[in-house]
């Protein structure tokens, strides 16, 4: 597992190996996921600092930076590859990448976002990393935890196809709750559930919204506060 993450050249492709069954394409799914970030989060809530958990190359880094242009954004991830390619491509005064082992060191983010990291961390450190997160935020600091979702077959077909994902041990939405009341979030604002419809049925994307309570879609979110 470690060598595949390390070879953040080929992570792209190795991530459309999978994606491609969908008919769409990475940055369609990051966007969704900020997207209903943003949706969920309180009206007006800005953060000024904000931690990517698990960033891996620094894609979505990089879009978190976009949508909140005056945030400074930092990202962690495991690989010193990574976070080499990460820092070498994307690195700003307002972008910074670091080793996920520092991360104690680090404190008073507004927003944490992490996607899909939890399912390759194993379960006996799942709630020390997710800890580990929540004394990196601030006093009403918010989590923004997207996995994806083991109740939905496409989901776990795409997995499958996917060289680092393949024997990932996946989180319902439940676990993921029981997980961040475990690290110590004193609330649960909300869970959603996204991406529903793969390209050849984007005619029906509309009827996502009223899907967003049905544990069924290909992603979940929980919003969670400190």
């Amino acid at each position: 597992m470690e060598e595949l993450f390390d070879k953040a050249g080929s992570y792209d492709e190795m991530l459309d190996e999978g994606l491609s069954v969908t008919g769409e394409g990475k940055d369609f799914y990051a966007e969704g996921r900020l997207y209903h970030m943003r949706k969920n989060l309180p009206e007006g809530f800005q953060p000024t600092r904000i931690l990517d958990f698990g960033c891996g190359i620094g894609e979505t880094t990089i879009l978190l930076s976009k949508t909140y242009p005056d945030a400074m954004v930092c990202g962690f991830d495991s690989s010193d590859e990574t976070i080499e390619f990460a820092q070498k491509h994307y690195g700003s005064d307002k972008i910074k990448f670091y080793r996920i082992a520092s991360l104690k060191d680090y404190k008073d983010f507004d927003l944490a976002y992490v996607n899909g990291v939890f399912h390759h961390i194993p379960l006996n450190e799942r709630t020390d990393s997710a800890r580990s997160i929540h004394e990196a935020l601030r006093v009403g600091g918010k989590l923004a935890f997207f996995e994806n979702n083991p109740w939905n077959p496409g989901t776990r077909w795409v997995m499958s196809r996917i060289p680092f994902d393949r024997d990932a041990i996946t989180l319902s939405y439940k676990e993921g709750q029981a997980l961040c009341r475990n690290a110590g979030f004193s609330m649960m604002d909300t869970t959603r559930f996204l991406f529903y419809f793969p390209a050849t049925l984007k005619f029906l994307r509309p009827l996502e919204p009223m899907l967003e309570s049905v544990p069924f879609g290909g992603q979940y979110l929980v919003l969670v506060s400190k």
